[in-house]
């Protein structure tokens, strides 16, 4: 029985995490009194083997080992007076012996500390603590992370030959996990908000991993309700197609019938509306209204048209089926025929990999040529993931393992909200202090809305790699609503084997595959495989 009937319970845990290093400090006696140290509460007999003094001017830059979304926990002694700390949270060691931005949380705060007490402080995501003394005298007791997260089972896995590829995998799920707050966020530090483009990468991962859909549907539902029509998502036209694409996305892997019905009082006239931008000739109509695809796209209008018709043909696609499903044969129709006009017009990509690979996912044409050309100069970790789906498998791995591989290889414990492989040639690891004469691979470079500290090193729409992992290595593909028919086509490549899970309503279907051997696969009742050797 809940102690406050009308409140709404927050499904998340909260973990207790030591620091597992001290990056650097200055006027205090003992720092790595503060290693592997978990104190969460206070207590009234301390000595001065309890604690540590923090004086005005000194100061601890403390490391949690990777990244965490939320805040820290600091515990005093009764031995201080009047304390005050300025507290900054940092993705990279250089982001927190600077000054952070404020936007979306607060990472750069000054504030007193009780006399023998406790005080949280943080909702935001970092690796980094940097605690300076400000005034009077601190006795710290502990300094540890508050994690906070939902501890949803692991159902989906996967598994190579390859431990690079596997850590690839396992820090994009990781990333997306540490997504899935309150809502789907784009970053735990920067963009907490529902972004329905950006969402999808997150979607892909989270129906490859989890059996739980409810942050799904809620995002999702969020977005809906705060827009009405004829209003676009997030303020664009683009992401009022990705939620028709997220919805298809969701009803083939969960064949959740009742709850695609109550989208279609919107889904139709939305369809609708974007069924007359089309015309007779196939081209698209849309005025002065821009089709956003991602920010290095926003710069040149031939580039946004050409991927936006590809968008677009996708989405019809998508909607058709639904619309199928849910007994409107009349808009399903208007889509397809929609579908069909858009593929009879080949934009130029003008050799942009975004274009390419949404005009090649929609069937329009086979722009890998585009993809596999200098394979790993104009990727994008958001519509990078689309660049991989679009293009052979082997070539795809190469550019996943060179390019997300990089951020690794740099000290990324979760993907980024974007990256450039030209960053690392003279760049310091964004665990290491800033060097003299080396780029800061923080603070020094990004673009647009993501420039410098602002830049986010913990996105959800980079950990496409994990879906990419499962639908074309592991080679799952959904065939039927509720996942009751799959077709498994694992691909090798290089490597020697490939195994895994798969989540369906079902149950899991476990996948193997060894070189030169046959696939074994194991699926529960009520889920037909098709297996492709």
């Amino acid at each position: 029985m809940p102690l406050y009937p009308h409140a709404i319970r927050d499904p998340r845990v909260h973990d207790y995490l030591p620091a597992v290093r001290v990056v650097a400090s200055e006027g205090i006696d003992n720092p790595q009194f503060f290693v592997n140290r978990i104190v969460y509460q206070s207590f009234n007999t301390t000595t001065e083997k309890d604690y540590q003094i923090l004086e005005p001017g000194a100061w601890l830059l403390l490391d949690f080992g990777r990244e965490i979304a939320g805040g820290i926990r600091m515990t005093t002694a009764g031995t201080g007076k009047d304390g005050v700390v300025r507290v900054r949270f940092g993705e990279s060691v250089s982001e927190a012996m600077s000054t952070p931005t404020q936007d979306h949380s607060i990472h750069d705060d000054t504030f007193p500390l009780p006399m023998m007490g406790c005080r949280d402080f943080g909702s935001t995501g970092f690796r980094f603590v940097r605690i300076d003394g400000i005034k009077g005298r601190v006795s710290l007791m502990g300094v540890i992370a508050v994690a906070v997260y939902h501890d949803l089972p692991r159902i989906g896995t996967f598994e190579c030959s390859d431990p690079r590829v596997n850590k690839i995998y396992e820090t994009a799920v990781y990333t997306v996990q540490l997504s899935m707050q309150d809502y789907i966020y784009d970053g735990v530090k920067r963009d907490r908000l529902a972004w329905l483009g950006d969402l999808n990468p997150e979607i892909r991962v989270i129906l490859s991993t989890f059996d739980d859909h409810t942050l799904i549907k809620r995002s999702l539902d969020f977005v809906r309700d705060v827009t009405p029509l004829p209003k676009y998502m997030n303020s664009m036209m683009s992401y009022s197609l990705w939620w028709i694409i997220n919805h298809y996305e969701l009803y083939l892997h969960s064949g959740d019938l009742e709850y695609l019905r109550e989208q279609q009082s919107y889904l139709t006239p939305l369809v609708r509306h974007f069924a007359a931008m089309v015309d007779d000739t196939g081209h698209l109509q849309l005025g002065d209204k821009p089709c956003f695809l991602d920010w290095p796209t926003s710069t040149d209008k031939e580039v946004q048209a050409a991927g936006g018709h590809g968008l677009f043909a996708i989405m019809f696609k998508c909607a058709a089926s639904m619309l199928r499903t849910l007994g409107d044969n009349e808009t399903a129709q208007i889509a397809e025929e929609c579908r069909k006009r858009l593929a009879q017009v080949v934009p130029d990509t003008k050799g942009n990999k975004t274009a390419a690979a949404m005009l090649t996912l929609a069937g329009i044409t086979d722009a890998s040529d585009v993809l596999t050309t200098d394979s790993t100069r104009g990727v994008s970790t958001f519509y990078g993931y689309y660049m991989l789906l679009a293009q052979p498998v082997a070539s795809a791995l190469d550019v996943m393992l060179t390019y997300w591989g990089a951020m690794l290889d740099h000290g990324a414990t979760t993907f980024w909200e974007d990256f450039n492989l030209d960053w690392v040639k003279n760049a310091n690891c964004i665990d290491e202090l800033p060097v003299p004469g080396k780029d800061d691979l923080h603070a020094d470079f990004g673009a647009f809305c993501y420039k410098g500290l602002r830049h986010s090193l913990c996105h959800g729409w980079a950990g496409g790699p994990a879906a990419f992992l499962m639908e074309k290595v592991l080679g799952v593909t959904v065939a039927a609503p509720g996942a009751r028919k799959l077709v498994i086509q694992p691909n090798l490549c290089d490597l020697e084997f490939v195994r895994g899970t798969f989540p369906t309503p079902q149950g899991p279907v476990f996948i193997s595959k060894k070189r030169g051997e046959k696939t074994i696969v194991t699926a529960p009742a009520g889920v037909e495989v098709k297996v492709i050797d």
